[in-house]
This record gives C-alpha cells, sequence and structure tokens, in this order.
C-alpha cells in the first residue's frame, strides 16, 4: 500500500465492544496499566523496556507526553516541565504523580499551537489512535529545532507479540471474566507496527528502529522508534488537507 493510501484510511473507526467487556473495561484497563496480578506484572516489567530506551535518551527540558494513561511513564523521566495528553482522566485521577504534570489536555489539537517542546513521546499509544496521522503531524509542528519524537509500541500484527498476548493477558483475562480477549484487542489495537512505522517516516526525515528482544518484526514483542527532524512540508500539508493551520514560529 501507498503512504496516499493508507493516509486515507484515517481516521480510522474501532469496533465497538460488546456489553459483557464494556462494562468491565475501565477496572480491567486500570488493573492492567497497574499491574494488580502476576500476570500483569510480567507484563509490566517486559513493557518496562519500552519506557526505559525512551527515558534513556531525554536530557530534561520541555516533554509532552501523548497518552499518558496512569501516568506510569513519568517516574523514569526528570524533565522540567511536563505537559501529558490523556483524555480518560479516570486513569489517572488517584495517580499520585498528577502532582507532577503541569498541563493537562485531552486532545493533542488542545496544546497551543505557540508552544514547543524538546521532546514528544509516547508508550504503547500510537496503537489506539483512530487519528494517528494527525496526532504525528502535530507532533512533528510541536518539536523545538533538534526536537525528537520517541515511542514505543508493541509488535501488532507479527507472530511473536500475538503469540505472547494469547499465552499471557489473554489467558489470564479469560479465567477471570470469561471472556475472549481478542474482542478487546480487536477494540484497542487499531494500527499496526508497519502501518505506525510506515507514517513515523512520512512526516520524519530521520527515524531510528530498535526491536525487542530479537531485531525481526515477527520476533520482537516491542519495537521502540526515535524520529527526528520533522517533514515540515508533510506534516502541514496533511493538516491542511484536515483544514487545521498551524503557525510557524521561531
Amino acid at each position: 500500500m501507498d503512504i496516499d493510501s493508507l493516509l486515507a484510511e484515517f481516521p480510522r473507526n474501532r469496533p465497538l465492544l460488546p456489553p459483557a467487556h464494556k462494562n468491565i473495561y475501565v477496572e480491567e484497563y486500570k488493573s492492567n496499566r497497574t499491574g494488580k496480578n502476576p500476570v500483569q506484572r510480567l507484563s509490566q516489567y517486559v513493557e518496562s523496556w519500552m519506557h526505559r530506551q525512551v527515558a534513556k535518551r531525554g536530557n530534561g527540558g520541555e516533554v509532552l507526553e501523548i497518552g499518558a494513561g496512569t501516568l506510569n511513564h513519568v517516574p523514569y523521566e526528570t524533565p522540567v516541565e511536563y505537559d501529558v495528553v490523556e483524555p480518560f482522566t479516570k486513569l489517572y485521577s488517584d495517580s499520585k504523580y498528577e502532582q507532577n504534570i503541569r498541563s493537562f489536555y485531552s486532545d493533542i489539537v488542545e496544546v497551543p499551537r505557540q508552544h514547543r517542546y524538546d521532546r514528544i513521546v509516547s508508550v504503547a499509544v500510537l496503537e489506539h489512535l483512530e487519528e494517528l496521522p494527525l496526532v504525528l503531524a502535530l507532533a512533528g509542528l510541536l518539536l523545538r529545532g533538534g526536537g525528537s519524537f520517541q515511542c514505543g509500541i508493541p509488535s501488532e500484527g507479527g507472530f511473536l507479540w500475538g503469540l505472547g498476548w494469547r499465552c499471557t493477558t489473554g489467558l489470564s483475562y479469560r479465567i477471570r471474566t470469561g471472556l475472549s480477549y481478542r474482542t478487546c484487542m480487536q477494540h484497542e489495537h487499531i494500527n499496526s507496527a508497519p502501518e505506525i512505522i510506515r507514517l513515523v517516516r512520512h512526516f520524519y526525515t530521520n527515524v531510528e528502529i530498535s526491536r525487542f528482544p530479537f531485531p525481526a518484526h515477527h520476533l520482537s514483542l516491542y519495537v521502540y522508534l526515535h524520529a527526528s527532524q520533522p517533514n515540515m512540508a508533510a506534516c502541514q500539508n496533511y493538516l491542511q488537507g484536515r483544514n487545521l493551520e498551524f503557525p510557524q514560529v521561531s
């Protein structure tokens, strides 16, 4: 698929959750993010690779996190100023890290257009986004010169990733609820890792890729992307196509 065809698929629509899944969604999501049972704690431990990869290339400054969830990435960082985008307020409302946040936004379009960040980060978020190209384009324009966009994503669409969640989180969910976790994954993960990588490369000139535990899509669980030098023309053109304006500032 060429890049124009891929871009034309957005915004994507996620499948609706059946009532049985929807009724326990918030509780299960928070439990998964905070590691309340042994399987979830194991998942959190393995996921920490993404958090460490994102944080180790940080050097303070101003940071915007996209999809901050329960604020579980905050303790990995030591920025001067930390803003977050997270529409699901119930996820962070009782977090001890809430006091560390300068500004909360429910959508990246709410971030003041004149603001600029040294780093924009996300961990296990891009696979969920219905407006993925819009978020990537806005992130590119919100970076200061020399800034970077960093993200960790699951290897969605790969063999090892699919096997991994079916044998751990999926099995645990089935035992606890009697429901199929595949329904949740189809609702949540609407973007595959190859699609995300393709779009990041469209909006950023320099993209470095690392995989864990092995350097191949089907043999990895997670991917780390370090993107810099936003393609300003691509970012502006996409936003203009969506009837959004973004001022050029020095």
